[in-house]
């Protein structure tokens, strides 16, 4: 019984990243791929099913078989997070220009951000 709870709760879980994640592609301030990541985590140890459809999925499958063997990124795509997350923020830290406490917050998570992309391993 409690190993059939478990399966459900990391099912569970891992929609509610790809839910997370799909609202995250809309938002400059969450980054996706922590979520999918988790997703695919959870799925991994739930259902073999969920986590092949999430493997094949169209766009993002490619990344995500990579990162689930090698935990590496391809530098053309590392460099396309690179400018995702700089363009993104930049267009949030120039709308937020009458909080400066705001915006200074922006640039520091968005030096987090990519901070953590540089230090993963390049394929």
């Amino acid at each position: 019984m409690v190993k059939i709870l478990y399966r459900y709760l990391l099912i569970s879980i891992g929609a509610v990243s790809i839910v997370l994640g799909v609202v995250a592609l809309f938002l400059p301030v969450i980054p996706t791929t922590p979520f999918l990541i988790l997703a695919l985590a959870c799925f991994a140890r739930s259902s073999s099913s969920f986590h092949q459809k999430l493997l094949n999925f169209p766009y993002l499958g490619e990344s995500l078989r990579d990162w689930e063997r090698e935990k590496k990124i391809e530098k053309k795509r590392k460099i396309m997070i690179f400018i995702t997350i700089i363009i993104s923020f930049s267009i949030s830290i120039i709308l937020l220009r009458q909080w400066y406490l705001l915006q200074l917050l922006m640039v520091a998570i968005m030096l987090v951000l990519l901070l953590f992309i540089h230090s993963i391993d390049e394929k």
